[in-house]
């Protein structure tokens, strides 16, 4: 039985490819004169996009003018490099919109969450008690920049847990 959910990626052809500009698995390496230097540099953009999402500088080859041609080997590492660079930004950008912390309570830890929404028009962020169960205790709306700590978090759930 056949199925159609695998999607197929077509192999890296080195003959397919240009010394200066390879493309595949969803990314094009292009090395570009470097324009700070005498150099070259290369540059990753994923498919779709208008911008790099990674430069570097080039190696140049063995004239000394020109610069060393792209390879199978190089192409791969580039697309393992810009991947890492890129999942790094998102943890990075992930950490910076969400923080958690737990605190003590007589009914139990309650772990606290703050979400900040970065809206341009109308930036916010949601703070959340959850109990030891995973259930939504109580959920706010706050300014973004919020500052959770333990004290904080302990404070609100205190508060939290004395509204109706």
């Amino acid at each position: 039985m056949e199925d159609t959910d695998v999607t197929l990626r077509r192999p890296v052809r080195p003959e397919d490819q240009n010394p200066r500009l390879w493309h595949a698995d969803g990314w094009t390496a292009r090395v570009v004169k470097n324009i700070d230097d005498d150099g070259w540099a290369v540059e990753m953009t994923q498919d779709g996009e208008s911008e790099p999402s990674l430069v570097g500088p080039w190696t140049m080859g063995r004239d000394k003018k020109n610069p060393k041609p792209l390879d199978q080997t190089a192409f791969a590492t580039l697309v393992k490099t810009v991947t890492e660079v890129l999942q790094r930004h998102a943890h990075q950008r992930r950490a910076m919109l969400h923080r958690s912390t737990t605190v003590p309570h007589p009914d139990g830890a309650v772990r606290v969450d703050l979400d900040v929404v970065p809206d341009e028009d109308d930036p916010h962020a949601y703070l959340t008690a959850w109990d030891e169960a995973g259930e939504r205790v109580a959920k706010v709306r706050v300014m973004p920049n919020w500052k959770l700590t333990p004290e904080s978090a302990r404070r609100w759930v205190d508060r939290a847990y004395k509204e109706p």
